[in-house]
């Protein structure tokens, strides 16, 4: 007998402490829905072409507003993976950035802070076009690039839009040049009796077939395709730096001094010299900086924990032309 009551006490504890939890996790997602609540659905207007960030406020006491935004990693599109669903592509979060700088009449300045060695080509072209009407869209507003570490290929062709480039001393800034590569396993599947069967429309619709030899004529083709590429990466850099020519456009990479040298960047420093340099342009004395969040609702807060992230692209996705420094 006193052990079946000692069993009957220990699920009342039980249910005691489960409901308990239970209460606690209601009053809690209630405090976050009160919290949030007067965020989630205040948008008004297309979201899309006039987005909308919490502004955060980063430093100064001037009245002249600037945007601190961040370019890191790979420039690619994609998602990346979250504990629950999918987080924002970082491509498309940086370009809605920009956009809402464009939409703020109070915006004067975005300050880019650049750790990235490149990506793919489109992206990069995107966030340099999205820079350079942020300056055109306005008379006297500017855009400073501030290289921390890495500013090399795609990178620096986004860097290619600011008014004023800096780095710091210790920073790796070029790598002006296109990269495409593939693996052949031509001798590989030979060798273990695996064999491709491909359908094709015409002789240039499988070009790097890995299973089969290297094709020197579809080779010069694609060679011909990273070639265009390279004049208007290279061109851009000529036309912007005010380069003589382009030899020293050729996939190399640059110390922040050398660079400075080569007229690659205009100046050599850290982030508080960066703002400096950017109150001069805008000829103020202080600036005021903000730095742009994404609005949260109450599953952002719930499910934000994101897991270590994987993606397939780089071994399933295929040849790419890319804007990218990879040593």
């Amino acid at each position: 007998m006193a052990r079946r009551k000692s069993k009957w006490g220990l699920w009342v504890a039980i249910w005691v402490l489960t409901f308990l939890l239970l209460g606690s996790w209601l009053v809690n997602f209630g405090l976050m829905v009160s919290f949030f609540g007067s965020e989630v659905g205040s948008e008004v207007g297309p979201v899309d072409a006039e987005p909308s960030f919490r502004e955060i406020w980063s430093s100064g006491y001037g009245d002249v507003k600037v945007v601190r935004m961040e370019l890191s990693g790979l420039i690619m599109r994609g998602a990346e993976e979250k504990l629950f669903g999918m987080a924002a592509d970082p491509v498309e979060t940086l370009l809605r950035q920009i956009r809402c700088a464009e939409k703020d009449e109070e915006v004067r300045a975005i300050l880019l802070e650049v750790d990235s060695p490149g990506g793919a080509v489109t992206p990069s072209d995107e966030i340099y076009e999205a820079l350079r009407r942020f300056r055109a869209s306005e008379e006297g507003r500017f855009v400073v690039v501030h290289i921390r570490d890495v500013g090399a290929s795609g990178a620096y062709y986004v860097a290619m839009a600011a008014d004023y480039l800096m780095a710091e001393p210790t920073a790796i800034v070029g790598s002006v040049g296109v990269i495409m590569q593939s693996l052949n396993m031509k001798v590989l599947s030979d060798r273990i009796g695996l064999s491709a069967v491909t359908i094709k429309s015409g002789e240039n619709k499988d070009l790097l077939n890995p299973f089969e030899e290297v094709n020197t004529n579809q080779v010069a083709l694609l060679q011909e395709v990273v070639n265009g590429m390279q004049d208007r990466f290279a061109g851009l850099v000529v036309e912007t730096r005010g380069l003589e020519n382009r030899s020293l456009l050729d996939g190399r990479i640059f110390l922040a001094d050398d660079a400075l040298q080569a007229g690659l960047i205009d100046g050599v420093g850290y982030l508080d010299q960066a703002l400096t340099k950017l109150a001069e342009l805008i000829k103020v004395d202080d600036l005021y900086v903000v730095r742009y969040e994404k609005k949260r609702d109450v599953w952002d807060a719930f499910l934000g924990a994101r897991v270590p992230s994987f993606s397939a692209n780089s071994f399933i996705g295929g040849p790419r032309l890319l804007y990218l420094w990879r040593p």
